[in-house]
This record gives C-alpha cells, sequence and structure tokens, in this order.
C-alpha cells in the first residue's frame, strides 16, 4: 500500500513543468560567436570550454528579475501540477546554498538560493515541489564524468565523488527544503549498479515518501522515465513521464524561436495521458531570470484550456488501446468514463466516429457546457465490427480541442483485430 500511496499524487498530476535553469543560461547556445543551438545547457562540453574559463560566469551571474513566486504562479497558469527544477545539471554549478562546494549561486552577485525560494512559493501555492540533480555527470568536479579536457580520465575516482559530493548534496536538498515530490536523476550511463542502489536507499531513508525517477538506472526507480520528446507508441501498463521541450533545446537559447505551436503539445499531452503517462513541459528562463516570451505565451494557450477542460486530463488512467488511428484527435479514459478529444472535423465535421467500442454508452455531453449529444452504438455481424457515432452536426469547435465525455456502463472494453487474427490463425491451423 505505501508504494501505492507514494505514487498517487504522481498519477493524478499528468502535467508538469520542467525548468532548466543555470550558468549555462548567459550564454545562451553562444560561445566565441559560435552558436550550438541544440542543447544550450550542454555547451560547456559540447564547445569543450575550459573549466578556469566557464567558472568566470559565477563571477557575472545576477538574474535580478528572477521572481520565484512569479514563476510557481505561472506554473498554476500554465495547469502544471508539479514543478522540477535543475538544483545541479551536468556542469557541476548547484543553484542553492551548498555547504559541499562553494561552486554554488550564493557566490556570484546574485547571491540567493534559487532553490529555497522556489520551495517556498510552491508550498505556498499548492505546486508539488520537484527537484532534478545530475549523479554522475560534473564538468567541474576532477572526479565526476564527462570533462575529459581539463581532467584525466584514468586518474579519475568516482567513487570518491560519489561518496564526497553526490550523497552530501542530494542530502542537502532532500533536508533543507522541506518535502520534495521527485529526485529527479539522469543521465547513469554505466554508473555502477550498486551505487544506484545506495542512491535510492540514500534517498528514501532522508525522505521515504520522494519518488525516484528512472534515470536512477538499471529499472530501480518508481517509474519509467522514457526518451526525451519520446511517445511509446502503445500504452505503457506503469507509471511513466515523457520530458518535452518547448522549443529545441532545454537551457535558455539566444537563436532558438522555434516554439511548438500549442495545438502539437495538446496532440502530445492526450497521447502521453491516454497512454498513462505525465508529460513535463520544459521552459528555459533567459540570464536575467525571466520566461521567454515566446515559450510563456505557448504555456499560457495550454493553461487556458485546463481551466476549463482539465477534467479529461487530471486524474486519468491508461486508455485501452483501439485497434485504429484515431485521425480526429486522442481519447483519454478515467474509470467509466471516456474523453473523445475533437481536434479535426475535416473528415467528417457531422459525426465523431470510434471503431470497435464494445461497451454500451449512456451518456454523451460537451464538456464545456454539459449540452448533451445524441449518439448510436451498433454492431455489424458480417465485418464483425463494433461502431460508435456521436452526432456533432452544426456544433462550434474549440480550435485548440474540444472535449465529448461519454459515460459508459462500465469500464471501456474494445473488440481487438489483433486477438481475433490470432484465434483465425490458430483455427486455421
Amino acid at each position: 500500500m505505501m508504494e501505492d500511496t507514494r505514487m498517487e499524487w504522481f498519477r493524478d498530476a499528468k502535467y508538469g513543468m520542467f525548468i532548466h535553469w543555470g550558468l549555462y543560461a548567459q550564454l545562451g547556445g553562444i560561445w566565441n560567436g559560435t552558436a550550438y543551438p541544440h542543447g544550450t545547457e550542454w555547451i560547456m562540453r559540447n564547445a569543450r570550454i575550459p573549466l578556469e574559463e566557464y567558472r568566470k560566469l559565477q563571477d557575472t551571474f545576477n538574474p535580478v528579475e528572477f521572481d520565484a513566486e512569479e514563476w510557481v504562479k505561472s506554473a498554476v497558469d500554465y495547469g502544471a501540477k508539479y514543478l522540477c527544477f535543475t538544483a545541479k545539471h551536468h556542469d557541476g554549478f548547484a543553484m542553492y546554498d551548498s555547504k559541499v562546494s562553494d561552486y554554488n549561486i550564493m557566490h556570484t552577485p546574485f547571491g540567493r538560493d534559487v532553490v529555497k525560494e522556489l520551495a517556498e512559493a510552491c508550498k505556498k501555492y499548492g505546486v508539488v515541489f520537484c527537484l532534478y540533480y545530475s549523479q554522475m555527470q560534473d564538468w567541474e568536479d576532477p572526479n565526476g564524468n564527462g570533462n575529459d579536457w581539463d581532467f584525466d580520465e584514468e586518474k579519475k575516482d568516482f567513487r570518491y565523488y560519489f561518496e564526497n559530493k553526490v550523497k552530501p548534496q542530494v542530502k542537502e536538498l532532500l533536508t533543507n527544503y522541506g518535502e520534495i515530490g521527485i529526485m529527479w536523476f539522469d543521465t547513469p550511463y554505466d554508473m555502477p549498479v550498486d551505487l544506484c542502489q545506495e542512491l535510492r536507499r540514500w534517498v528514501l531513508s532522508i525522505q521515504p515518501k520522494c519518488i525516484i525517477n528512472g534515470r536512477i538506472g538499471y529499472g530501480i526507480g518508481d517509474y519509467r522515465q522514457m526518451g526525451d520528446n519520446d511517445i511509446p507508441v502503445l500504452g505503457y501498463r506503469g507509471d511513466w513521464e515523457t520530458p518535452m521541450t518547448l522549443n529545441n533545446t532545454w537551457g535558455y537559447s539566444k537563436t532558438d524561436e522555434n516554439w511548438k505551436d500549442p495545438k502539437v503539445i495538446m496532440k502530445m499531452l492526450i497521447d502521453v495521458a491516454g497512454k498513462g503517462g505525465n508529460l513535463l513541459l520544459n521552459v528555459g528562463p533567459d540570464p536575467l531570470g525571466k520566461i521567454p516570451e515566446g515559450g510563456d505565451r505557448v504555456m499560457r494557450v495550454m493553461g487556458d484550456w485546463m481551466k476549463v477542460n482539465g477534467d479529461s486530463i487530471y486524474g486519468t488512467r491508461r486508455c485501452v488501446d483501439f485497434p485504429y488511428e484515431i485521425r480526429w484527435g486522442g481519447l483519454t479514459a478515467k474509470g467509466s468514463t471516456l474523453y473523445m478529444h475533437v481536434m479535426s472535423t475535416r473528415e467528417n465535421p457531422d459525426e465523431i466516429k470510434i471503431c470497435n467500442l464494445e461497451t454500451k454508452a449512456k451518456r454523451v455531453y460537451l464538456l464545456e457546457t454539459g449540452e448533451d449529444l445524441p449518439f448510436f452504438q451498433s454492431y455489424e455481424i458480417a465485418r464483425d465490427e463494433h461502431r460508435f457515432r456521436v452526432v456533432t452536426k452544426g456544433r462550434r469547435w474549440d480550435s485548440l480541442n474540444t472535449v465529448i465525455v461519454v459515460e459508459l456502463e462500465e469500464e471501456p472494453k474494445v473488440h481487438s483485430l489483433y486477438f481475433h487474427f490470432e484465434d483465425l490463425v490458430k483455427t486455421e491451423k
């Protein structure tokens, strides 16, 4: 029971906000006049910037427009239920008051503990606060992984680094900032399994309710971490999450204004929620501490829609897989309720159809207004196919996504083409 209770908020949340912010924001993906647009938060490694040069960013980091409450209130407006912040990324710089290493934000002109301020704001506004921590890569530490241009790989002692930096810093994060919803680890690569197991034990010994993401490695996390921007083809039976970028990078970029269209993000959110996962959507604040206008604009469109239609996302669980592609949008589910997310009516503006839904429907209505809609269910014996049709003629559609609620007599059951085909093959044999 403990495991289910611990994971319940995560299963209900469905939508979170990721924030990548650190010294790399000052460079914005450009070093010595050359653009490194993909993975701006990786610029130290991608451009092989000498540590001596990169550390100088610490002397000029002064995001005077940073406002933790503004960020968290924006997360609420965006519709996010949890916020995950990069306490320490691969460059090794801590965005909080770390006593373990003086390579941290307190030794900048800014001199304020960003993690502390965000933790307090999240508590105030009811947002679950989560922390990202790079447990293997650390390009500032001579024993951390990843920096082979300043440090000799043969002389590195990773176990020393793990015991003397990783564990003490993780303890700081789990001790000094209240309840942490998720410890979000990253890039375990070939980190020894015994250290990954020890890291899990360490986290839970300090905060037993804290969830640990899949990138702790070796399948010992509490949920599956999908690849960046990747969504599985079929529904995944366990807990999972997809981290997604708003443009082409995670950290702030001076050159990347390629913001995803809200409709693209909406399709991804429906796809993820319908398959039982969470979408963790990232923004990269600029050097002054502001969320870029283009990203903010997209997120607010999503948030406005969630205020009206959030019931079709929050608290949903994996929807049964249907045998045909749903070209008009997608489906989410909550118990015996199906939500039809209509994003396109080009093929037939007068009706929306689902094939092979066996379960009988009791009521169909628009989520936004509660208006009942006519519907029909039938079974065609010759084609062995169930059909469910909702009459939509003359209806006005939300340009982003109109939600139709289908109340069923029981949890949805689908007549699968695949099982029928397998039975057919067995019969022929």
